[in-house]
């Protein structure tokens, strides 16, 4: 028996539960990463709910009921939105709502959630709570990766709780063949210092895999967290290593936001190249298209080595 009121399925490993992809299960995706790997193994038609942040593939904010909700933070400004977040925080108010009788309505076999930001989605205890009031019993699978190693990872444990084992298994060599291209690429390069602003106001390092897809472009990360929390800190402690490149990579925003974000960011480098890039699309979301910002930052890193990528991903700004 499926979802609501039910019990919770987990297919066996190799056997899919989708033959013909005819809907005999049924996927909620509750952050935009996870919806990013759903589409990547192929399972579109099993994705039933999305979050209202889910915008790749463009259609699926369209074609999928949203079960989460949030504040729409267009035209905030960094410091505003800072602001918003800490003091929903510190009131112990949530920043995403869950729309629980859209969710039941939907009786899902799978969820997919996350305990690592709850800046970022809806915490995977919420969902829990949500489901036992209701009354539903629905496989939730939380996906907390904290390296570029463990964003890899969630697509095999996708896979493996899907029923589809072998396309992500697929999905994790193809990965690692495009970052292995890289790595020929740039080897025996000098790498170059790349301190990455994760948000400018306050001033915000890199932290989680973003060191990792530096190195693997062929980068330095400096003033970094690698495998760990991004941090508040200050504009002297980013620019203290001295860095060559400064790589503006804001949460929540496309390339046009993140380089008006970054034309604030240059008087605090003098000297370096600044550079924004499409933060939500390659870098923050830990989805399939970091592979992508590696391959866009190793072009920044190293233009002579590494094909440009087409428009809309990265901008000089300084």
């Amino acid at each position: 028996m499926r979802g609501c009121p039910g019990i919770a399925m987990i297919h066996a490993p190799g056997h899919s539960p989708f033959p013909g992809h005819d809907g005999a299960m049924r996927i909620v995706s509750l952050l935009p990463s996870a919806t990013e790997i759903v589409y990547a193994l192929g399972l579109g038609d099993a994705l039933a709910g999305v979050t209202f942040e889910c915008d790749e593939p463009a259609s699926a904010r369209v074609e999928k009921a949203v079960v989460v909700g949030g504040r729409d933070t267009r035209g905030m400004t960094p410091v505003e939105i800072d602001r918003y977040v800490k003091e929903r925080m510190a009131a112990g108010d949530d920043l995403y709502t869950l729309h629980a009788d859209a969710l039941a309505g939907l009786a899902p076999d799978l969820i997919l959630t996350q305990d690592l930001c709850r800046v970022c989605a809806l915490p995977s205890g919420h969902v829990e709570d949500a489901l036992d009031h209701l009354g539903c019993r629905s496989d939730v699978l939380s996906l907390d990766p904290y390296t570029l190693d463990d964003v890899l990872g969630t697509f095999l444990a996708v896979g493996e709780r899907a029923g589809v084992p072998e396309r992500a298994t697929a999905l994790v060599e193809t990965s690692r063949q495009r970052l292995a291209a890289v790595a020929d690429l740039v080897a025996d390069r000098p790498a170059p210092r790349v301190t990455v602003v994760a948000w400018v106001d306050p001033p915000f390092g890199a932290g989680h895999w973003v060191p990792d897809m530096i190195r693997a472009a062929g980068g330095d990360p400096v003033a970094a967290r690698p495998g760990a929390r991004s941090a508040e800190t200050t504009w002297e402690a980013l620019r203290a290593p001295d860095p060559e490149f400064v790589l503006v990579t804001p949460c929540g925003f496309h390339l046009d936001g993140a380089a008006e974000q970054a034309a604030r960011v240059v008087p605090h480098f003098p000297g370096a190249q600044v550079w924004a890039i499409d933060g939500d699309g390659l870098v923050v979301r830990p989805g399939p298209r970091l592979i992508d910002g590696v391959e866009a930052i190793a072009a920044i890193l190293h233009p002579d080595a590494v094909p440009r990528p087409g428009p809309g991903v990265i901008r000089r700004v300084a």
